[in-house]
């Protein structure tokens, strides 16, 4: 069994895929070619944002976000400690500084009745991680951002296809980031991510610095970075976007199935997906006790799984400095429990059951 099914996708899409890809060989044009208009077209129509920029990475479009709002060394940026590393290193990496607030017990996002207190005079952003593929508190998250006249950057890499009040995740705030990681809902076969906005400056700004800051051929108006997505990734997302939304409704009925099977099970609590919104399940997380002892049993009956995330930030050296070890207890606690199990839209119930029934026996047996 596999953690992420992405030979079966393949081998679903692979006439489209395959296609997609000769065109590109054929035409040659592997940089900034004509499937990277095209994929921004449908990914801006698919939100329903304004504008898609792709870029190189989720992190370099967390990073390009931050400049094309001018971020200065000394701002700081509100956001979550249970993350992976890009959230809090984009914000260091331009002499930022993260402010870490904690995070739901039942989401893992981040708390909203937390973040006013942490605003002060150096604060631009405040950036909601989507974690797990469902998205944070947006609305009372905008609303805190807009009396206090900030940005709000989603960092939605896990919960692309997300939907929210009505919205797409990504079209729900100043910026919002996904990423094109191959494990993602929206995967490409290597590196890739996308910015959203409805800001026609900041999506100019945000095209600039992804070519080195040009506005035109060796025209540098602003500092920027080498940050394209290439034309064979986006030739390859635009492969798959035929089968996405089966792939979001097979998603969500997979973590219905999982959450519904694994009720009452001691040691375990499932996650919290609030009523307004769904969840895609970038993952399929759960809380266990003994977690350690719980991986090893599955692992023993052929279950693969993985822990996102087992350290938050504020406690990785990289990190300690920009805050105390106990301010985010949440997130410490959290980080100790949480364990993911195999989940792709190609998952078979088949073999969610034994996942199902490993599981039931490490707690029960």
């Amino acid at each position: 069994m596999q953690f992420t099914d992405l030979k079966t996708q393949y081998a679903a899409l692979k006439g489209d895929i395959d296609a997609r890809i000769q065109r590109v060989l054929d035409h040659g044009q592997y940089i900034m070619g004509p499937e990277v208009a095209e994929l921004e077209a449908a990914l801006a129509a698919f939100t329903g944002a304004r504008h898609c920029v792709t870029v190189a990475s989720g992190t370099e479009a967390l990073l390009i976000a931050l400049m094309a709002l001018d971020f200065k060394p000394g701002d700081e940026v509100i956001t979550s400690p249970f993350t992976f590393a890009a959230t809090g290193e984009v914000i260091v990496l331009l002499g930022g500084k993260p402010v870490f607030v904690d995070v739901e017990p039942g989401t893992c996002n981040l708390d909203a009745s937390l973040v006013e207190t942490r605003i002060t005079a150096r604060t631009r952003a405040i950036m909601p991680v989507s974690l797990y593929g469902q998205v944070a508190d947006m609305a009372e998250l905008n609303a805190i951002a807009a009396r206090h006249g900030l940005a709000v950057i989603e960092d939605a890499a896990q919960s692309f296809g997300a939907s929210y009040q009505g919205q797409r995740s990504g079209a729900l705030s100043t910026i919002g980031c996904t990423s094109f990681f191959p494990s993602k809902p929206l995967g490409c076969y290597g590196d890739g991510g996308a910015l959203f906005t409805d800001d026609d400056a900041l999506a100019q700004a945000a095209r600039e610095i992804r070519v080195h800051g040009q506005s035109a051929r060796y025209t540098h108006t602003r500092i920027g970075v080498g940050g394209r997505m290439d034309t064979l990734q986006c030739a390859i997302v635009l492969g798959k976007l035929g089968r996405f939304e089966w792939e979001l409704q097979r998603r969500a009925e997979l973590g219905a199935r999982y959450t519904a099977a694994l009720q009452g099970l001691p040691g375990l609590r499932t996650l919290t997906v609030k009523p307004d919104r769904d969840c895609v399940w970038g993952q399929y997380t759960v809380f266990v006790d003994e977690r350690s002892r719980v991986q090893t049993a599955l692992k023993e009956a052929g279950i693969p799984t993985a822990v996102h995330y087992p350290k938050p930030l504020h406690h990785q050296v990289a990190y300690a400095a920009h805050c105390c070890p106990d301010c985010c207890p949440v997130s410490v606690d959290v980080a100790g429990r949480v364990l993911s199990l195999p989940m792709s839209a190609d998952l078979t119930e088949a073999d969610q059951d034994r996942v199902v029934s490993a599981l039931r026996q490490a707690l029960t047996g």
